[in-house]
């Protein structure tokens, strides 16, 4: 079980109250699944992802990830475990703009003491994987929303983690540019990499395999895909995403 949480609760303390963010929350997904996990503003969607993403730890239960209790990590060894076992992607790609495209995917290895001439092989290589090795001596100011994104997902990846989280990776695009961004997922998962997508998109969440649902600080629902439709796209071999195909 790469993701495995159990009786996982988050409360903040909030003066004299606390805030339960996350009660008793069970969640397990295994190596190579696209889950999306759903649910509106408020209902504990962010604070699962910081805890799946060791942004974060549980007040309560157990988290292990790829094996790894999470909740008695201090901050540091915490820290570590994220950067070996979790690349994420970000709504507002966070590229650095004084780097060029290149030097913004190698960033992570240069924080783990990769040596220069394997971090670029590894970047260059990533490049090319998302389309984008052209670009790779632009500046992030000079390239669409799109391709900011593929650079954002590049460098997710560069360090090969087994854990691949976006948080709303296509709500800064528009929706011809978030359908590329989401055969981008596709086309990972269908190579073996776990991604895992928090959305409060439904048109998003048809690309995945599994979406878990969460309201007020609960699993609402985790069932599968959120429409029938889904189901009879992929049993008909129809590529996801409705509302994002051409017409015509």
């Amino acid at each position: 079980m790469l993701v495995d949480l159990q009786g996982v609760s988050r409360v903040y303390p909030m003066g004299a109250t606390e805030c339960v963010a996350l009660h008793a929350v069970d969640i397990g997904i295994q190596s190579g699944e696209f889950v999306s996990i759903m649910g509106p503003s408020g209902s504990g969607k962010s604070t699962l992802m910081h805890l799946i993403g060791c942004l974060d730890r549980p007040t309560a239960g157990s988290y292990r990830l790829d094996g790894i209790e999470v909740r008695s990590l201090d901050d540091r060894a915490r820290s570590q475990l994220r950067n070996r076992k979790v690349g994420f992607v970000f709504q507002s790609f966070n590229l650095i703009p004084e780097y060029d495209v290149l030097e913004n995917v190698e960033l992570p290895l240069v924080y783990g003491g990769v040596a220069r001439q394997e971090r670029r092989a590894r970047a260059e290589a990533l490049l090319e994987a998302v389309g984008l090795s052209a670009r790779r001596q632009h500046r992030p100011n000079e390239l669409s929303g799109g391709e900011r994104q593929r650079v954002a997902v590049a460098r997710a990846l560069v360090h090969e983690p087994p854990l691949l989280l976006a948080d709303e990776p296509t709500g800064n695009l528009d929706s011809r540019t978030g359908h590329e961004i989401m055969k981008l997922f596709h086309d990972l998962h269908a190579r073996g990499t776990t991604v895992i997508i928090v959305t409060h998109d439904a048109n998003v969440a048809l690309w995945s395999k599994r979406t878990i649902e969460v309201r007020d600080g609960r699993i609402a629902d985790d069932s599968g895909t959120p429409a029938a439709v889904a189901n009879a796209e992929v049993t008909a071999g129809v590529e996801p995403g409705p509302v994002w195909r051409e017409e015509g």
